[in-house]
C-alpha cells in the first residue's frame, strides 16, 4: 500500500483555484481501508489510510457516508451464503444505503458454476444469492482474483471520488461567482 498513512489536513482558505484544481488525479483521492480487512487490496495508484468503518472494507476519505465496497474472496463469499447468511444480508441492508456501493468478488462466474468447494452450498445457491443481492440494488463485481480486486476497487473508488469533486467543484463555482 502507499504511503504516508495519513491523509493531509485542510489547509487554510485561499481562493477557489488554489483549493481546488480542474480535475482530481487519482493520487489525491485517499481510499479508506477499514481496520478488520485481513488481506487489504492494493489500491494503486490511490494514497491509503486505515481505520475502522460501519459498512463494507473500503472507503474514501470524506465520502464514507457515499461510498461503501465490500471485498469476499470464494471462501468468504461461500460462507455468506451458508453458514454466516443472516449476518451478511444485514451488511447488504447497510450497504444498500450508500449512494455507492459495491460488492466485489474474487472469483470468476466459471468458478462459481463449477463449485469446486466443500460443503453443502451448491453453485445454484451461491449464483442465487449473488442475483438476489443484485435484484435489492447491489452490484457485483466478479474480478477473478485478488490483484484484480484491487484494481477496480481502485477504479471504482476514484471514479466516485472525481465524480463528487466534479459536482462539488461546480458548485463552488457558480457560488464564487454569484458572489462577486
Amino acid at each position: 500500500m502507499s504511503t504516508p498513512k495519513e491523509p493531509p489536513q485542510a489547509e487554510k482558505r485561499g481562493t477557489l483555484r488554489r483549493q481546488m484544481p480542474a480535475e482530481l488525479k487519482p493520487d489525491q483521492v485517499w481510499a479508506v481501508v477499514d481496520s478488520r480487512e485481513q488481506t487489504p487490496l492494493d489500491l494503486a495508484p490511490l494514497q491509503t489510510t486505515t481505520a475502522g468503518l460501519t459498512t463494507g472494507d473500503y472507503s474514501v476519505v470524506g465520502l464514507e457516508h457515499i461510498v461503501a465496497v465490500e471485498r469476499k474472496s470464494l471462501p468468504d463469499l461461500i460462507g455468506c451464503v451458508g453458514r454466516e447468511r443472516e449476518r451478511f444480508d444485514r451488511e447488504v441492508a447497510r450497504l444498500l444505503a450508500f449512494p455507492s456501493r459495491l460488492l466485489i468478488v474474487e472469483a470468476t462466474y466459471r468458478q462459481l458454476e463449477e463449485g469446486e468447494w466443500r460443503g453443502k452450498i451448491t453453485p445454484r445457491m451461491v449464483l442465487g444469492s449473488l442475483a438476489g443481492w443484485e435484484a435489492l440494488g447491489l452490484p457485483v463485481a466478479l474480478v477473478g482474483d485478488h490483484r484484480r480486486a484491487g484494481e477496480y476497487t481502485s477504479r471504482f473508488l476514484f471514479l466516485v471520488a472525481r465524480r463528487r469533486w466534479r459536482e462539488n467543484r461546480a458548485l463552488a463555482t457558480s457560488v464564487m461567482e454569484g458572489a462577486q
